[in-house]
């Protein structure tokens, strides 16, 4: 049997059981909050669910190929991403005690008005777009090169398979699948790690080593994480969805630790792109080094890349049709968030025959809502609603200098790749601070 029927039995047997074990979600709060039994998922649930929806397929593949890049730098530049639970959980944790809302929309709407709320849903609704595309072709990568007849299949196929018991459970099926999603990659994991450091010529040596600590080789990159982390996790809902659905200790104590066991998990897949750097590798990490190991771990990262995939793309899923129906009133039936998610999935499944860049859909979207930090961070400051517009547009400005490459060069201070991108976001966020708090400044 043939290496690729082997990977299509991998994708297709995964999430057909997947859908079968899924619950059907009957009422609103079953697949819009999966409340089931008027239980909320308790703190071990919850961190899992956070940890796997946020291991994307593109992430750990964007890992990997750093860890190549870069070495073990590379990989903490990308973990750096991951200190978003620590800030999202705390502000959240204040926003729900100290600010009784319900839901980031609310907050939104009580503070800064209903066209505010619509903007910061424009932001989430492209979030959650290029989520799709950019995990399914982290997968079609392993059945064909892009733009073959195998690669454009398995995206289909699989968009599909996970569609499906997306619609059946909505967020129920979601958090039910991560755990399951969660304890599966953890132990292929621990699988390739040991085979990596099973090797004679591997050691923790080689990955200490692996590294020179410059922001020319991968501390640009990790500076971005840092900055972004006030913002980037703010305009995802998937991650704040699950904010808001148990109590706020339980949700704080969930994040805490989702933020350190997720950056952890990013972090050790990155060896794979060390050890494939060592080797003088070239090309995607992950699937090279499988391909050097034989089939059997070839399979391996292949079925992480697919369950890490589903994990976000269900998220994806669930969190839009919570946009549309319940956070903007569009329809607030079970039947209109299923149909919400059919058009998540065939709006952002068109990128992937575009051939948009996987790391983009991180790199740029931080950049473009680095306006939400004064928004956030100042929650309770008392701000007209004029700060909002100035601090968020001003934000997507510099997101489209960065795009079209527009920024000075001259406001560049460090070489080196993603220099550029450190720059716009430092500069970028100090002027969407100033902007935030100068319309205070001018009423007082």
């Amino acid at each position: 049997m043939e290496i690729i029927n082997w990977q299509w039995a991998v994708m297709i047997v995964s999430s057909l059981i997947l859908f079968f074990l899924s619950p059907l979600a009957k009422t609103k709060d079953q697949f819009f909050k999966a409340i089931n039994d008027s239980k909320a998922p308790n703190t071990m649930v919850l961190t899992g669910s956070l940890i796997i929806s946020w291991i994307f397929a593109k992430s750990i593949t964007n890992a990997a190929n750093l860890g190549l890049e870069f070495g073990i730098v590379g990989g903490l530049a990308y973990a750096g991403y991951y200190l978003s639970f620590a800030i999202a959980g705390i502000l959240i944790y204040q926003l729900r005690t100290k600010g009784n809302f319900s839901s980031i929309h609310e907050f939104l709407t009580t503070k800064f008005g209903k066209k505010a709320m619509l903007l910061f849903s424009i932001l989430i609704a492209i979030r959650l777009f290029n989520e799709v595309w950019s995990n399914t072709m982290v997968i079609g990568n392993y059945f064909g090169v892009p733009g073959s007849s195998g690669y454009y299949t398995a995206i289909l196929v699989f968009t599909g398979l996970i569609l499906a018991y997306s619609i059946k459970g909505g967020l129920s099926s979601s958090i039910f699948t991560d755990v399951i999603q969660m304890i599966l990659f953890s132990v292929l994991l621990v699988i390739i790690l040991w085979k990596v450091f099973s090797m004679e010529s591997f050691s923790v040596k080689e990955v200490a080593t692996s590294s020179t600590w410059s922001f020319e080789l991968g501390l640009n990159l990790f500076f971005v994480a840092i900055i972004q982390s006030f913002s980037y996790p703010f305009h995802d809902p998937v991650l704040t969805d699950r904010a808001f659905i148990s109590s706020p200790k339980v949700t704080r104590k969930s994040f805490l630790w989702a933020s350190f066991l997720g950056g952890l998990c990013i972090l050790l897949f990155s060896v794979i792109g060390v050890y494939a750097k060592t080797k003088g590798m070239t090309g995607d990490a992950a699937f090279e080094v499988g391909k050097a190991f034989g089939i059997v771990i070839l399979l391996v990262i292949n079925f992480i890349m697919i369950t890490s995939a589903a994990s976000t793309i269900d998220s994806t899923f669930s969190s839009f049709s919570k946009l549309t129906a319940i956070d903007l009133k569009l329809g607030k039936s079970v039947t209109f968030g299923r149909l919400a998610m059919l058009v998540l999935a065939l709006l952002g499944t068109i990128p992937v025959f575009l051939n948009a860049e996987i790391l983009s859909a991180t790199t740029i979207s931080g950049t473009m809502v680095i306006g939400l930090t004064p928004v956030f961070l100042f929650w309770n400051m008392k701000a007209p609603k004029i700060s909002f517009y100035l601090s968020v547009i001003g934000g997507l400005v510099f997101g489209f200098l960065l795009v079209f490459k527009w920024f000075p060069k001259e406001l560049i201070f460090t070489e080196g790749k993603y220099a550029d991108l450190l720059w716009v976001n430092i500069w970028g966020i100090l002027t969407c601070v100033i902007l935030y708090s100068v319309p205070k400044w001018i009423k007082k």
